[in-house]
């Protein structure tokens, strides 16, 4: 039976108090959809509302995975992203929340995303997300009334890192957040690659993680 990956992207395509410009960073959608695809998974995306997301970064398209995901099929499908309420994620064996700033206007609280993370992982399958992604998993509690991340190693993009991007962008510290929730965190240098598996948990700093995040789903799928 062929494995089926959902990408859960955000719809935000600004951000604070001066209203920046955002949506998925596109290396980390494109290079983990470049990898699930070579591993010959199904790959859907969905959106909370159901609307086209937004993309980040498109001076990077030059970037060979980039490149293909763009003019490629990725794009193509990501543009139809169905609507997360219309979805049934229990016939998929791994969701990914890509990055951007994006996920940290829509993806803090959003009830419905909270119950399908942790769904998704009480039932046994993957649950991924790279540099703002990892925001999806805040505020997740379990059917024991914990926290997702509690007394997990977890990634995500740091302190150091947003104090030299979107600091007066971003109305919280993601590193601190899941910290306060009782994530063991795992910073490495600012922008080096960085990602962590936990059990069924894959989560990575930065741009340059997304490739380690979706090589390690796609150990813990093969296993």
């Amino acid at each position: 039976m062929e494995t089926k990956v959902l990408i859960i992207a955000s719809n935000a395509n600004a951000i604070g108090p001066n209203n920046r410009r955002t949506g998925t960073f596109l290396p980390e959608i494109a290079h983990p959809y470049a990898e699930f695809k070579r591993a010959g998974y199904q790959i859907d995306f969905a959106t909370l509302t159901g609307d086209t997301p937004y993309l980040d970064a498109l001076f990077l398209a030059d970037d060979p995975d980039n490149l293909a995901f763009l003019v490629g099929d990725g794009w193509a499908k990501m543009q139809k992203a169905t609507k997360l309420s219309d979805v049934d994620v229990s016939q998929y064996a791994a969701i990914f929340v890509p990055g951007g700033l994006a996920p940290m206007v829509d993806m803090v609280e959003e009830p419905l995303l909270k119950k399908v993370i942790a769904e998704t992982y009480e039932r046994g399958a993957v649950v991924g997300a790279v540099c703002h992604g990892p925001v999806s998993l805040l505020n997740v509690k379990l059917s024991d009334g914990s926290y997702l991340v509690n007394g997990k190693n977890i990634a995500s993009f740091t302190t150091a890192e947003e104090d030299n991007y979107a600091r007066p962008d971003v109305s919280f510290d993601l590193q601190t957040a899941l910290t306060e929730q009782g994530a063991i965190f795992h910073a490495a240098e600012p922008w080096s690659a960085n990602s962590i598996a936990d059990g069924q948990i894959v989560t990575g700093q930065n741009p340059a993680s997304a490739k380690g995040v979706a090589e390690k789903m796609i150990a813990i799928l093969a296993a």
